[in-house]
């Protein structure tokens, strides 16, 4: 029997946990009676999506850091939406905060990229790389816009509701495909 090498460590494991947990109390927020649950099983599936991954990746290390890539995305979705929901507290201006959360989910997300996903940790040209991050999420908002309106003008035999809701998905996956590969090739190339 050939036994595979787990590549996982401690801090993989730990920052999976984190992230399911991260999007539990978000789901909690919309599922109050049951919403517990998710902070049981949402970890746990993190946990079992990145050990997949991390198997996986063992021929195809992009497989990996996509895995790693989706967490850290689940991740700064949480902070976006936390922190404007906090600024909307104190300052009642949705678009000038959500530009605000998306600025700091943006650097967040570059710093968990960085370090954890593509696993880059040379300091140098680091002003260049934010740079080119916030380039490559600003053509990524726009692909995830554009694709969403090529999506939702398909008309398909299902209910308007249900399909923009598909739409929504599509586009994000398509917008998600693009940041994914932009920064593995543009960003933080090797």
């Amino acid at each position: 029997m050939i036994r595979l090498r787990n590549t996982m460590d401690k801090k993989d494991l730990i920052l999976a946990v984190i992230c399911g947990l991260s999007v539990a109390w978000i789901a909690n927020d919309f599922l109050n009676k049951y919403g517990w649950v998710f902070f049981v099983v949402l970890p746990a599936l993190a946990v079992a999506g990145l050990l997949l991954c991390d198997i996986m990746g063992k021929r195809y290390l992009f497989i990996r850091q996509a895995g790693k890539f989706v967490l850290a995305g689940a991740f700064t979705g949480v902070i976006d939406i936390r922190v404007f929901q906090l600024l909307f507290l104190v300052i009642p201006i949705p678009l000038l905060l959500k530009a605000v959360s998306f600025i700091i989910a943006t650097l967040v997300k570059y710093y968990s990229d960085k370090h954890w996903t593509f696993e880059k940790h040379e300091n140098e040209g680091v002003n260049r790389e934010i740079a080119y991050f916030f380039l490559v999420a600003v053509a990524g908002l726009a692909i995830n816009v554009v694709s969403f309106y090529f999506f939702s003008m398909i008309r398909v035999g299902i209910s308007l509701k249900l399909w923009t809701e598909l739409s929504i998905i599509l586009a994000a996956l398509t917008s998600a495909t693009w940041n994914f590969c932009g920064y593995k090739f543009i960003v933080f190339k090797k």
